[in-house]
Formats: C-alpha cells, structure tokens, sequence
C-alpha cells in the first residue's frame, strides 16, 4: 500500500524512522511514501533522510491508500478541507491530539473510513505506545494495516470507544513529560547530595529506565515490586514516607485528570469550526 503523510514534523518523522527499520522485512517500500511539507529545507532533508517522495501539494498524496494527518489540531480542519476533493476509498489515520473523528468526518464530506490514533514521543526511539479507535464501518484489512504502521515505533492498544482516547492522551500523551520531570527531580536531588551533574543524569537515566524494564518484563504486580524494595526501617520507606506526606501519588493523579480535561477542551476548541 501507497502511504501519504500531510505533515513532516517529529511525529511522521518518527514513524518514517520505525518504517525504515522494517525495510528489510518488505514490509513497507519507503519509495512508495509521500509526505507533503511545506517546508522546502525539511522536504529536502525528509528525502535524504528516509528516501520518501516529498511535495507541497496535497494532491500528490491523493493516489496513496492511506493517509496520515500529522498536523497540528488547529491545523487538521484546513488540512482536512484541502483534501477533501481528492477523497476516494483511501483510509485516514489522524494522530492530531483531541481532534473528534465526528469532526474530522464532517470536515472530509462525512467521510468515514477513519482511525484516529495518538502515539507519544518515544516513538522518535521505537519506543512509543499508540492507542487507537476505529470508525466501525473500517475493515480489518485497514485495521490491521494501521495496526502494523504504529507497531513500527512500539506497541498498540485499540480501544472500543473513542473518548478513552482522552485518556490516552493524558497517560501515555502527556506521560513522557511527568517521567521526564520525575528524573529532571532526581538529578537535582543528586547533585544537591554531591554527586556531579554527568553522574547525576547517569544515575537517574538508569534508574528509571531499569525499573521500568523490570515492570514491564515481569508477572508481579507493580505495588508489589515496589514493596521489594521497601525495607522496613530502611533508606526507601524513608524517602517513600516523604512523598506520601506530600500527597504526591494524589498530584500525579490530578495532573493526569487535568491532562484529560484539555484533551476534551482541545475538541471542543478546534472541532467542528463551522
């Protein structure tokens, strides 16, 4: 299948890098990829970097069997009514966040062969997440195709309804940035200790990347592994007393929630727009 992407920024040029790595599994063609970008210096460098086609003109994309809006949300409507004429059978991936496919499908003419889907950044290392939903009326042939194009940068989840797609967003979306805060947290806490900053990042870095590998890569629950390491009277129960007594599993809880709600505000804000 022939893809198009609209847009060529961090995102498409995440997944272009995870396709890339698949090259050799003739999974999918990079010579058979189109990205429309306005960008002259990065259409260039779109061309060196992963040996797609690239243009300014959304037409160019119009005989692709799929298409990947990788624009920002206020950018989509715009984008979405440019395309419009070319509409044919071509399955639509939207990855803008808090865009509504009610809206999407209304901007393209009620067009309905539409997944919406929201990665995060570490796709950039195929590492990402992706949750996904599908437009009911999507086939499985175009399921699965969208299901192997995000599995290029990591894994999937599909969901059975669209708003836990704000959920998503609020976890997996806006996630990368509570660990990175967490980390940014702990090399300040290292380097207040004594330890310089190489040593502070490293040691931080590591942490959180080993600990996740553990959780990911084994049967027992998280409050258990977490348990493991806390011995009674210890150095961990200690440092884990000080963030209960700053309520801050209640502050990573709101923050998620408040995540949530500017994910259905974004929609609100930048749907429809007629």
């Amino acid at each position: 299948m022939k893809i198009g992407f609209i847009g060529g920024g961090n995102m498409a040029q995440a997944i272009l890098t995870g396709l890339q790595a698949l090259k050799n599994l003739q999974t999918f063609n990079m010579a058979d990829i189109t990205v429309i970008e306005l960008d002259t210096h990065r259409q260039a460098a779109l061309k060196l970097a992963f040996g797609v086609q690239a243009s300014a003109q959304i037409a160019d994309v119009a005989s692709c069997d799929a298409i990947v809006l990788a624009v920002k949300p206020q950018q989509l409507k715009a984008v979405a009514e440019a395309f419009k004429p070319f509409i044919k059978q071509q399955l639509i991936i939207s990855i803008a966040a808090g865009i509504r496919i009610k809206d999407l499908s209304l901007w393209l003419g009620q067009y309905s062969n539409i997944i919406r889907a929201m990665p995060n950044t570490p796709a950039q290392v195929q590492a990402g997440i992706t949750g996904l939903y599908a437009m009911p009326n999507v086939s499985s042939i175009h399921i699965t195709f969208a299901d192997n194009l995000l599995r290029s940068v990591g894994e999937t989840v599909w969901l059975d309804q669209e708003i836990k797609l704000d959920a998503v967003t609020a976890i997996s979306g806006s996630g990368p940035a509570y660990v990175f805060y967490f980390i940014e947290a702990l090399q300040q806490a290292a380097v207040a200790l004594g330890l310089d900053e190489a040593q502070a990042r490293q040691l931080s870095i590591s942490t959180f990347k080993g600990a996740a590998i553990l959780a990911s890569t084994s049967t027992t629950p998280v409050n258990q592994l977490r348990e493991q390491v806390t011995s009674k009277g210890g150095t961990t129960e200690q440092g884990l007393h000080s963030l209960a007594e700053s309520q801050t599993a209640a502050a990573i809880v709101k923050a998620a929630h408040q995540a949530y709600l500017r994910a259905q505000a974004m929609g609100d804000e930048f749907g429809n727009l007629s």
